[in-house]
């Protein structure tokens, strides 16, 4: 479950409304910072994620971007798509596209009415790019391997049911988060989940380990190899800094219930959810997925949340793994995130 849901286990939400605390150890130090911010009410598990209504939308045509690498594909699956929109009354371009998705987006733009990313999480932020601060909606087909967005939105898996949402043409606004000016729509982070992603991926390129099994053994040896981060966090006029296994950046916040990890019940509240640990090691951080699995990861003082619109991170590397929605990127800190409410038009359920 842990290597699953990009670290969705490496979190802890503090009680209380109105402070998220960071305890910070160092030198024989402890130091406490303390951000205000409103906390509005939380949605229950299965409540609709946007906080205002729909507006409708005319969709007549659309530019399907299939990502040929994303998730299992068929020969027929471009024709399939294109049967299934014309029969909902819709005149689909199929776009096969393995390499710049958002170019693709942008130049398949302007002759839409909207464009849809068939694929995974890695095609949705890439489609996504070429279309926040636009009026122009992104559909979503969902034909990855996990589909996080997708099932935030509350979106069907299924094909058909898929395409009727986008012909229903109801359009919400959600937010995105960016990092050094490259936006995600789910999380970014450094430190563990990059380091494991990056062995699966080497895994899989020798065809020796199917993706499951390829992930689960990254997992292993990143646990095995355990490596810890000395990073500078600044935000609100603060800066901290702390040794950290990991540092995870929401775009808006996850839940930790037991049936629910990993999944938001908001997508436009317009802030940054930022979760971090002090210095746990591998048995520390085997601790607390035990402690996530019984539903006691709140009771862990090791792991602590942030609520922020911007926030910088720095480390003294001059290359850094950094994960975006799943695909790990080599970057030179510092990393500079910040949200952009409600930047997106998503056709919703």
């Amino acid at each position: 479950m842990f290597y699953i849901t990009n670290v969705r286990l490496m979190f802890k939400i503090i009680p209380g409304t109105s402070a998220a605390r960071i305890h910070c150890l160092g030198h024989n130090q402890h130091r406490m910072h303390t951000i205000r911010h409103a906390r509005g009410p939380k949605a229950p598990h299965g409540e609709n994620p946007f906080s205002t209504g729909a507006e409708s939308a005319v969709i007549k045509r659309v530019a399907v971007i299939l990502n040929v690498r994303s998730g299992t594909r068929s020969s027929a699956e471009g024709e399939e798509m294109r049967r299934l929109f014309r029969d909902a009354g819709i005149d689909a371009e199929i776009i096969d596209e393995s390499e710049d998705l958002t170019a693709a987006t942008k130049q398949a733009a302007p002759t839409v009415d909207a464009v849809i990313a068939a694929g995974g999480d890695g095609t949705i932020n890439s489609v996504a790019a070429g279309l926040v601060g636009t009026d122009l909606p992104i559909g979503v087909l969902p034909r990855g391997t996990v589909n996080h967005f997708a099932r935030d939105l509350g979106l069907p898996m299924a094909l058909p049911e898929a395409i009727a949402v986008i012909a229903r043409g109801q359009v919400m606004s959600v937010d995105v988060a960016e990092m050094n000016g490259r936006p995600f729509v789910n999380n970014s982070s450094i430190g563990f989940y990059p380091r494991i992603v990056k062995h699966r991926d080497r895994l899989r390129a020798r065809q020796v380990l199917g993706k499951w099994m390829a992930m689960l053994y990254a997992l292993l040896a990143a646990l095995r190899r355990f490596a810890q981060l000395d990073v500078s966090i600044q935000f609100g006029g603060q800066r901290i800094h702390l040794r950290t296994p990991f540092v995870f950046v929401g775009n808006n916040c996850y839940t930790l219930d037991l049936l629910s990890m990993g999944e938001r019940p908001h997508l436009d509240r317009g802030e940054l959810c930022v979760y971090l640990a002090h210095r746990p090691g591998r048995f520390g951080l085997l601790r607390l997925l035990v402690l996530a699995l019984f539903r006691r990861l709140r009771h862990a003082r090791d792991f602590e949340e942030l609520k922020v619109t911007e926030v910088t991170i720095d480390t003294r590397r001059k290359l850094l793994p950094v994960a975006i929605d799943g695909e790990v990127h080599h970057l030179a800190p510092p990393l500079h995130y910040r949200i952009r409410p409600r930047a997106l038009r998503v056709l919703v359920p």
